[in-house]
């Protein structure tokens, strides 16, 4: 017996036909045999994940134990569970693998071996193990010779919970349990859930280590220049980080040590509604065998897919290997980082497209994690409205803010990193209104000139409302374009601008007081202003 066999044996899985480290060629065709999904026209896998078309925050939970109560933020996003109704719902799925298909990989997370979590996943679908077998770091030969698990992952869709008798709240659960170093994911068949399953673990376990774990994707110049940028689903996060003309280190989680950044990830995981090869030509081009896509409608004779279509979700995803974009760094390390960008759409239209921040503005935003949704995109919201995500990626923060906010203020402060407040929203009004969608060749020349180092040498302009510095000349922005730099200017009403800002500045004050009230003052003091 193998001793891959023998783990799943010691975790009650017995009799089952096990899949170990199947190439993703191989976990294709079990995919495609087992009827999980179709092939495109270029070769990716095209599943879809029925009820779950995204994370489900409602049925994520953390189970609390002596061990780590202390040391977790409980409360809306870490949720409490009982090490009970834990080992209740762990004793159903592996009594539901009895005699099935199991897939088995095993990988790393965190491209620095110094650092890096050894993750063993333990899935019912073949094509949700090929997603993580390209979203993790794949090891060698040799180091799997060796491999021992640090951490598992049991991802089973076809485990439904039942609410009454579990005590969750839908048929689907996603369980961390750091005391027997586990994670378990019933009933949802979103692969983003494991991906997330391991950032939330490395969040936890990696301030232990002096890394500071961050939510952001990376990207270095060919002076060893690298550069870290922050944002929520749709600023622009993976988008501007995939420049052609500095290697990509990755698109979503990285650890920042003593000796520089890297890449929790050996893949990348990027939305696809309205992609276009023209505006995203690598991510587009990465769509081919290998990747997998999720819930992107298709043409069924052309196998063509249709990423204008949203009809099934405007969350439409795929997953693919990070060396599959040309410029990607392998293994995906950096230096310190010199530029540091905090992205975020404001659909009020009243934020500068790009100002600079003092450490302690730093912390502030970052803390907030501020974007706004659009009035439109669901039921009932008429008007812009703030998204305020702890730290750019609340749901996956199982430690207290302040400390993630002291290790972002160590980091800049000890190794000089710049900070940038980017907005790649909208110009000119509200977008419910007259404004406009910041243009994204304007974004990435005032991005340039932040990273290549011109931006710092302009003169700027205090905004006393948002309390941030606003560069008033941007080398590389067209001529025509520099009045978007002071947004006022561009509003046609400028008292509607005045009143539009103010009440921005005050839905960032009133998240502040209400979430963060033992925040340091300092912090406090370096945020909007209400009045």
């Amino acid at each position: 017996m193998s001793k891959v066999c023998e783990y799943l044996e010691s975790l009650g899985i017995i009799h089952a036909n096990v899949y170990h480290q199947l190439s993703p060629a191989q976990l294709t065709e079990k995919a495609l045999e087992r009827g999980e999904g179709k092939l495109t026209d270029t070769g990716a896998l095209l599943v879809m994940t029925g009820a779950y078309t995204g994370r489900s925050p409602n049925d994520r939970y953390v189970v609390d134990d002596p061990e780590h109560h202390d040391s977790i933020a409980w409360g809306k996003i870490n949720v409490p569970i009982s090490e009970e109704k834990f080992e209740n719902i762990y004793r159903g799925i592996v009594a539901y693998l009895q005699q099935r298909d199991v897939f088995v990989f095993d990988g790393f997370a965190g491209a620095d071996p110094t650092y890096r979590l050894n993750v063993r996943v333990i899935n019912d679908l073949a094509s949700e193990n090929m997603f993580i077998h390209q979203l993790l770091i794949r090891p060698t030969e040799e180091e799997l010779a060796s491999f021992v698990p640090g951490f598992t992952i049991i991802a089973c869709p076809g485990y439904k919970c039942i609410p009454e008798r579990d005590g969750v709240h839908s048929e689907a659960a996603i369980i961390v349990n750091f005391k027997k170093k586990m994670v378990i994911i019933a009933g949802s068949r979103y692969a983003g859930e494991i991906k997330k399953s391991v950032f939330s673990v490395m969040n936890y376990l990696m301030p232990e280590q002096n890394v500071f774990p961050m939510h952001c994707s990376a990207n270095v110049g060919k002076d060893g220049d690298s550069a870290l940028f922050f944002g929520l689903s749709g600023t622009g996060k993976t988008t501007l980080s995939a420049d052609p003309n500095r290697g990509l280190i990755g698109d979503d989680e990285h650890g920042w040590s003593d000796k520089g950044i890297f890449n929790f990830e050996g893949g990348c995981y990027a939305k696809t509604i309205k992609l276009s090869k023209e505006h995203e030509p690598d991510i587009y081009n990465a769509i081919r065998f290998g990747a997998l896509l999720e819930n992107v409608v298709m043409d069924e004779e052309t196998r063509m897919p249709d990423y204008d279509d949203g009809s099934v979700t405007e969350n439409t995803r795929v997953g693919y290997p990070v060396n599959y974009i040309p410029n990607a760094v392998i293994p995906g390390v950096a230096g310190h980082p010199k530029t540091v960008i905090f992205l975020t759409a404001d659909a009020f239209g009243v934020l500068p497209p790009i100002s600079k921040l003092s450490k302690e503005a730093a912390m502030y935003h970052f803390v907030s994690g501020f974007t706004s949704k659009l009035a439109g995109t669901e039921r009932g919201v008429t008007e812009p409205t703030p998204t305020f995500s702890t730290c750019f990626g609340e749901p996956f923060m199982p430690r207290p803010a302040s400390k993630y906010a002291e290790m972002m203020g160590e980091k800049i402060e000890t190794y000089g990193a710049n900070v940038y407040l980017v907005n790649t929203g909208w110009s000119g009004g509200p977008a419910s209104g007259e404004g406009k969608r910041m243009k994204l060749p304007y974004t990435r020349a005032m991005i340039t000139a932040a990273l290549n180092g011109s931006l710092a040498e302009v003169e700027y302009k205090h905004d006393d409302i948002f309390n941030v510095d606003v560069p008033q000349y941007c080398p590389g922005l067209p001529e025509e374009a520099q009045k978007v730099l002071n947004p006022r200017d561009t509003w046609s009403d400028k008292a509607a601008y005045d009143a539009m800002a103010k009440k921005l500045a005050g839905m960032f004050v009133a998240n502040f007081a209400k979430k963060y009230p033992d925040m340091a003052p300092e912090i406090v003091a370096a945020g909007p202003k209400a009045e």
